[in-house]
C-alpha cells in the first residue's frame, strides 16, 4: 500500500546493501558538476557534517549567507505541490528529475552505490523534502538526500534532532513505532501539532496513488524530528 511505502528503500533500490544503515552522513567525492556557488555551498556543508566542523555553530555561519526563509515559507511551497502524483512505475515526478540532475545525487551514489537511473522510480518522500529546501535556497541548512536514515543522521550530527513537532520541522516516521534512526521509513513536514496525539503533515510519496498529500498522523509512528536552521522567523 502506498501509504506505507518505505522511503528508506530509495537508497536500497539504487544499489546499497540492505544491511548498510550507515551512520556517517557523507562518504563520497564532491560531484564533478558542482560548479555553481550554491551547489558548492551545499557540498561543502554536507561534507563538514562528518567531523567537528559540522557543528551547530558551523550551520549558523552557513545560514547567515542564505536567503531569508521561514517555516511558513516552506510549508506554503510544500502545500502548493499537493496533488502531484507518481507514474505507474513509482516515479516520473519533477522531484525525481530534480534529484537526478543535482550534484547531491552523485554524492549519494558514491556513498550508497547503484546507478543514477536507479533513482528514476525510487521512493521519493525525501527527494520531495529536499526539493522544497533547495527551491527556497536553504538546502544547506535543511539537508538534501534520497535516503531517510541518512537525512535523519545528518540532523542528529548537527544537534538539530528532537521530539517536539514544531511547524516546519522535518518529521521522520518508523511504521513499526520504533525510535531509532536506523528504523526510519518515511519523511515529511510538520504543519501543526493537533494536540490530541496526532500531527498534521505534508508528505510526498504517500497515499494510495503515491502523491504529495496533507495527512494526519499518529505521533506513535514518529521516530523523531529534524529542525532545519531557518533563516527567518
Amino acid at each position: 500500500m502506498h501509504a506505507l511505502k518505505s522511503c528508506v528503500r530509495a537508497a536500497l533500490v539504487t544499489g546499497v546493501a540492505a544491511g548498510a544503515l550507515v551512520s556517517a552522513v557523507v562518504a563520497g567525492p564532491q560531484a564533478a558538476q558542482a560548479g555553481t556557488t550554491h551547489a558548492a555551498a551545499v557540498t561543502s556543508h554536507i561534507v563538514q557534517a562528518n567531523g567537528t566542523a559540522g557543528s551547530p555553530d558551523t550551520l549558523a555561519q552557513i545560514a547567515a549567507t542564505l536567503p531569508k526563509v521561514s517555516p511558513q515559507d516552506v510549508l506554503q511551497l510544500a502545500a502548493s505541490q499537493v496533488g502531484i502524483t507518481e507514474n505507474s512505475a513509482g516515479g516520473g515526478t519533477k522531484f525525481h528529475d530534480w534529484y537526478m540532475n543535482s550534484p547531491r545525487a552523485l554524492e549519494t551514489l558514491a556513498r550508497d552505490g547503484g546507478t543514477l537511473k536507479g533513482y528514476a522510480n525510487a521512493p521519493w518522500c525525501d527527494m520531495f523534502v529536499s526539493w522544497v529546501g533547495e527551491q527556497l535556497g536553504i538546502g544547506p541548512v535543511m539537508g538534501s538526500d534520497a535516503y531517510t536514515v541518512q537525512h535523519a543522521a545528518w540532523f542528529a550530527k548537527h544537534g538539530r534532532w528532537g521530539n517536539t513537532p514544531e511547524p516546519g520541522a522535518v518529521v521522520f516516521f518508523d511504521w513499526s513505532g520504533g525510535k531509532a534512526i536506523g528504523g526510519i521509513d518515511h519523511v515529511g513536514f510538520v504543519v501543526r501539532d493537533n494536540g490530541n496525539g496526532t500531527i498534521e503533515t505534508i508528505e510526498g510519496n504517500t497515499g494510495d496513488g503515491g502523491a504529495v498529500e496533507q495527512r494526519t498522523r499518529s505521533k506513535g509512528y514518529v521516530a523523531g524530528y529534524g529542525y532545519p536552521l531557518y533563516t527567518a522567523p
